[in-house]
């Protein structure tokens, strides 16, 4: 395990340890359980890493040797977990979107991500165990939004209001209705 010379953080890195090729990262605040949320995340989603850990030194709020950052990928996208204590806490006010194909995708992500404690809301979203929210959100969707056709899109509109978990069937003969 190497030291971070500036921070006196002691670091680990997996093997599959890359250059950082986003501009702007998501940082994930955590209580104490970034690890665990880390792990969770990255058996979700089937194209994920955990790239490297930093556990604190002799300085910081957490106690030496516990983890203090995880960088890691979902589906390729970089996000940062940050043990940083009990002083921040997830809200709606920011959301993960996950944008998926099918109605079996969006059955998968909803029933993996609310699973042990997460919370069903409403038009799409979920809060999963660790309270981070996310939408689920079918592509046809978000295409039938853009449709020309305003009673189409108010249409649809209306009917994903009524759901929790959006079904893409549904919103397909929403859209059709006259």
């Amino acid at each position: 395990m190497a030291t971070n010379t500036q921070t006196g953080a002691a670091t680990s890195k997996t093997p599959e340890k890359q250059p950082q090729t986003q501009r702007i990262t998501t940082m994930l605040w955590f209580d104490g359980n970034a690890e665990e949320a880390v792990k969770f995340y990255t058996s979700v989603f089937k194209d994920s890493k955990i790239r490297s850990t930093t556990h604190y030194g002799d300085t910081g709020p957490g106690p030496k040797g516990s983890v203090m950052i995880i960088d890691f990928e979902l589906n390729g996208q970089e996000f940062t977990a940050l043990n940083g204590g009990p002083e921040f806490k997830f809200n709606e006010a920011i959301s993960l979107v996950v944008h998926c194909k099918t109605q079996e995708e969006v059955d998968y992500y909803w029933e993996k991500l609310v699973a042990d404690g997460g919370k069903h809301i409403e038009c799409g979203w979920l809060k999963d165990k660790f309270g981070l929210a996310w939408q689920i959100v079918p592509d046809v969707f978000l295409e039938l939004l853009r449709d020309p056709d305003q009673k189409k899109v108010d249409r649809v509109m209306k009917e994903m209001m009524t759901m929790k978990k959006l079904d893409i069937k549904q919103i397909q003969q929403a859209a059709q209705a006259k």
